[in-house]
């Protein structure tokens, strides 16, 4: 156990994997927590927590929480967070506490990439890619699969290379059919393991970095940054060294709990939103309905707490998400009932 300690909580929840992280006060991580998120966030956010209280205590004290990533709005309504930020955000945050003289972060996680420009400490740029797996960790992790090698063994073995292959990367589709291709000719692994970590690199360039200014210092983070085959790749292409921080893999849930502590130390009377470290044993459900109220045909979410609404969006005149909350104990107007109609 960490012991009576007092922490920041940064929380970045993600399609792949929930990312957990305390911050102590004196600005040192005391504990970071991966997790597959498996479609689950909810159930997996609470087992984080329950991992968290078991490694801490209930004595330590949360100061205040963050929570970035594409569920960052649901693990706020759960965690109770004191701020909500974007990933681009988070990551920049992060990046600048480690080395404030950073001016590039190379960010690949499992299902999307970015790149962060940053120019004085300040976001100038970024860019996202949603849309094509090619350029993601999945894809490596597929790959790996049906090459029957685990993804530890991806990036040590890509450097064996002595020739690697040219693989068509702009798309995932087609990277696989030139692979097997490539195997049917008779290449060896590394060879191949080297070419599809290029191929990657040059499509996450010629794509996400399209038309930016990349400068040095340069970041890698994601938990792509743990394969060394594709740091090596990004080195020669970009021809300047990439720094693969301490952190790499959950610099998100860093950059959430870094800004968390600025919100608190900014505002020391108020306190903090956390619901406790008990929330592993609260009961949280989710649902949907569709508003009836409009054209639009909102469907609109709510999570629910023993029964109790806690939170709802979706809704883009506010109407539900503004509405006060309705308790299980409490009697539901017509139109809650009806959900708009």
């Amino acid at each position: 156990m960490l012991g009576e300690d007092n922490f920041y909580l940064g929380a970045d929840v993600g399609s792949v994997s929930t990312n957990l992280v305390l911050l102590s006060e004196d600005d040192k991580v005391a504990l970071t927590l991966y997790l597959r998120t498996q479609g689950r966030p909810m159930q997996t956010i609470q087992e984080g927590m329950k991992i968290l209280r078991s490694k801490i205590g209930s004595a330590a004290k949360i100061l205040g929480v963050g929570t970035t990533g594409s569920a960052r709005q649901l693990a706020a309504t759960l965690l109770g967070a004191d701020v909500i930020k974007n990933e681009i955000t988070a990551h920049a945050v992060a990046a600048s506490r480690v080395d404030p003289s950073v001016q590039t972060i190379l960010e690949i996680g499992g299902q999307d990439s970015k790149i962060i420009v940053l120019r004085d400490g300040v976001v100038s740029d970024f860019a996202m890619n949603t849309v094509c797996a090619a350029g993601t960790g999945s894809f490596l992790d597929q790959q790996a699969a049906r090459l029957g090698i685990p993804i530890e063994e991806f990036g040590r073995l890509a450097l064996e290379a002595k020739n690697p292959v040219k693989i068509a990367g702009r798309c995932s589709v087609f990277a696989e059919s030139d692979m097997i291709h490539k195997q049917q000719l008779g290449h060896a692994l590394p060879d191949i393991l080297a070419g599809l970590c290029q191929a990657m690199v040059r499509n996450y360039l010629n794509n996400v970095g399209k038309n930016k200014e990349i400068r040095g210092p340069i970041f890698f983070q994601g938990g792509v940054a743990a394969n060394p085959g594709i740091c090596q790749a990004f080195e020669e292409e970009l021809g300047q060294p990439v720094i693969v921080p301490e952190h790499y893999g959950v610099m998100g849930a860093l950059g959430a709990a870094y800004l968390a502590q600025e919100k608190v130390t900014m505002n020391p009377e108020q306190r903090t939103r956390f619901r406790g470290l008990h929330l592993g044993e609260t009961q949280f459900n989710a649902q949907s309905f569709e508003c009836s109220g409009c054209a639009n045909r909102c469907e609109v979410i709510e999570i629910l707490q023993d029964g109790s609404s806690l939170a709802r969006w979706g809704d883009r005149c506010g109407k539900w998400s503004n509405a006060p909350r309705v308790g299980h104990n409490q009697k539901k107007s017509k139109e809650e009932e009806q959900r708009g109609a």
